[in-house]
């Protein structure tokens, strides 16, 4: 992992016990919360290749239960991206 060279500021500060206390500042604090929210919740549109079987059998299945298959998709994704579903090959 890299890290930027804000992070090794921070590292080294934490380190070498030179932490700075700074004045809380709700409205900076807020603002960024806004932000990282608004990134979580932003979607980027792609195009995968599957197998034409692999994606009727999604499809089916989302069929089934009632949802998109988009969804279950975007799911199966966010599980992996989380480590929540791990991948064996």
């Amino acid at each position: 992992m890299k890290y930027t060279d804000d992070e090794i500021e921070i590292l080294e500060a934490i380190e070498n016990n030179k932490v700075e206390s700074k004045a809380f500042d709700n409205k900076i604090i807020k603002a960024e919360a806004t932000k990282t929210v608004k990134f979580l919740k932003e979607k980027k549109q792609i195009s995968i290749n599957m197998k034409n079987s692999d994606l009727e059998f999604i499809k089916q299945r989302a069929n089934d239960i009632g949802i998109s298959y988009q969804n279950i998709i975007q799911a199966l994704v966010h599980n992996y991206a989380t480590g929540k579903l791990k991948l064996t090959i």
